[in-house]
C-alpha cells in the first residue's frame, strides 16, 4: 500500500478514473451513478488531490504486481482516511472509497487496505474510525470481519442505479480500548 501525495494523485488520475468508473459500472454505493462521465470521474480526484495536499485526506493505493491482469503498476485499489478537523474531533476520522477494480477483488485486497488505512489512522493520533455503506453490499463483511461495529442504518439513503432509495449502514471501530487517545 502506498500513500499518495497530491502530485500522484495527479500522476495516476487516469487510472484513478478507470478504477472509479469500473467500481459504479459494477454497482458499488461510491456516491456517483452510472454511466460516470469522465469529466465528472476527473473532477472528484482533482478535489482528492487538493484534500491531499492540505492534508485533510490520505489517499492510499494499491497497485496492481508485474505480470498481473492489469497493465504493471495501476492502481487497482484505493482506501481514503477523510480526517476531521473540528477541534473536537481531531481523535476521528471517516474511511471512504474503499475499491478494489473487478479484476483485482478476491486477493485480499479490500483487506489489506483497510488495514493499511487503520495503521495511518493510529500514527496520526485518530482513534474513532468511523464509515458508511449499502446496506447489504458484499463490503459488509469485510468490515465487520476487521472489526467494524455497526452502528445503525438508516432507510432510503442513497439512491441506486435503478432509482430505489436503498439503506445505508453506519459502522465505527475504536482503535484504542475505550476510545482514549
Amino acid at each position: 500500500m502506498e500513500a499518495l501525495g497530491g502530485e500522484g494523485v495527479e500522476r495516476h488520475r487516469g487510472a484513478l478514473i478507470a478504477l472509479l468508473t469500473d467500481a459504479v459500472d459494477s454497482g458499488a454505493s461510491v456516491g456517483f451513478l452510472p454511466p460516470l462521465a469522465e469529466a465528472e470521474a476527473d473532477a472528484y480526484w482533482k478535489t482528492v488531490a487538493a484534500a491531499v495536499r492540505e492534508g485533510t485526506c490520505v489517499l492510499l493505493v494499491a497497485r496492481v504486481a508485474e505480470g498481473a491482469d492489469a497493465g504493471e503498476g495501476d492502481v487497482v485499489g484505493t482506501a481514503q482516511l477523510l480526517l476531521a478537523t473540528r477541534p473536537n474531533a481531531r481523535h476521528r476520522a471517516e474511511v471512504a472509497k474503499v475499491i478494489v477494480h473487478t479484476k483485482a477483488r478476491r486477493r485480499g485486497l479490500g483487506r489489506a487496505l483497510m488495514l493499511a488505512v487503520e495503521d495511518r489512522a493510529r500514527r496520526l493520533g485518530r482513534t474513532t474510525l468511523v464509515l458508511d455503506t449499502r446496506r447489504g453490499d458484499p463490503s459488509e463483511p469485510l468490515y465487520t470481519s476487521v472489526g467494524y461495529r455497526l452502528a445503525g442504518a438508516i432507510p432510503a439513503y442513497a439512491e441506486s442505479a435503478d432509482g430505489t432509495l436503498d439503506p445505508s449502514a453506519f459502522y465505527y471501530r475504536l482503535l484504542t480500548e475505550g476510545g482514549q487517545r
